[in-house]
């Protein structure tokens, strides 16, 4: 039985990724220090013997025997990486270096996300992985891009040094049930504010541009991509003049947030709720939308469930959870 660690394994995305780890047949260790996670979204996986869960900080090395690593711990939303920017950067660069370490002793097969943020506020439209980004370096959200992004070198860089097999997904907005309801992030905020009875707060005119991927949709390719043997992915990338195998991992589908706020106010139509602007957050992209190209042709992979559908399911737990709609 091939085993598994997941740092950040009990956040949003990370609990997602243990359970299907264990439905594929994987021993799964979840790794958190429960800064943004919490051990609510893993609570069904407890009683798994082949689940356990350690309660650790991945700035500090950490060891054991692993197949393959998947690397998530890192604040993911702008309230909580800027809350703490030092640590979201220590824990950006730091969980990659000792995750790779680790890789290094043990031959592990590493997966880690990084995230469309690397992009910062993009130049070009839609964003594909060869493009380089325009990222401000000290402005209030560098503590993640540029986190991010350091990640990325020591990963590449370890790779070709050493030999790693590391892989990497940039991430783009994904929602989906788990999400913490206070995480600042467009589509919990949404929601929350609508089961409130308070108006949605759009940031600028509300014309800036999304693309919403649900989080069934991303652990899906995850696994599609660490599955690839090593000689597949070499050989993909160095087709394509590319020497790091990184993906975009998003849905294509644009959407502005005034086009968000008006499904979620369909969606919950007893509330009273209205729209409200206030002024756009320093460096906030205006568009963001993956080009996903390169996923598509390598794994045969594309988002499956319609912004619809997912923020219905979504809905439907922050109801379960709130206890309100």
């Amino acid at each position: 039985m091939r085993k598994a660690l997941v740092t950040g394994g009990a956040g949003f995305i990370g609990s997602h990724l243990c359970a299907r780890l264990l439905d594929d047949g994987r021993e799964v260790t979840a790794m958190d220090n429960l800064f943004t996670g919490s051990k609510k979204n893993i609570e069904p996986l407890l009683g798994d013997g082949r689940f356990s869960f350690v309660l650790h900080d991945v700035t500090e090395p950490f060891d054991g025997e692993f197949d393959e690593i998947y690397n998530l711990a890192c604040p993911a939303s702008p309230v909580h990486y800027q809350s703490n920017p030092v640590k979201t950067l220590r824990t950006s660069v730091l969980g990659m270096i000792n995750a790779l370490e680790l890789a290094r002793r043990t031959n592990a097969r590493v997966l880690h996300t990084s995230t469309s943020e690397v992009y910062g506020d993009p130049l070009v439209h839609p964003q594909a992985e060869n493009y380089w980004g325009n990222v401000n370096p000290v402005g209030v959200r560098s503590c993640y891009d540029e986190g991010k992004r350091c990640a990325e070198t020591f990963a590449a860089d370890s790779r070709r040094e050493y030999g790693v097999d590391v892989r990497m997904v940039r991430i783009f907005n994904t929602y989906g049930p788990k999400m913490h309801p206070n995480d600042g992030r467009v589509v919990s905020n949404f929601i929350t504010q609508a089961l409130s009875g308070e108006n949605l707060t759009l940031f600028g005119d509300g014309r800036q541009t999304r693309s919403f991927q649900y989080v069934d949709d991303l652990v899906e390719m995850i696994r599609r991509y660490m599955d690839l043997p090593r000689e597949r992915v070499d050989g993909f990338f160095a087709s394509k003049g590319m020497g790091t195998p990184v993906l975009n991992a998003g849905n294509p589908e644009e959407f502005t947030v005034r086009e968000l706020a008006e499904e979620v106010l369909r969606l919950l139509p007893g509330t009273g709720s209205g729209t409200v602007f206030a002024p756009l957050p320093a460096d906030d992209p205006k568009r963001r939308k993956p080009d996903i190209s390169l996923a598509k042709e390598l794994l045969g992979w594309q988002p499956a469930v319609p912004l619809a559908e997912g923020l219905a399911k979504t809905v439907e737990y922050f109801r379960s959870v709130s206890g309100r709609g």
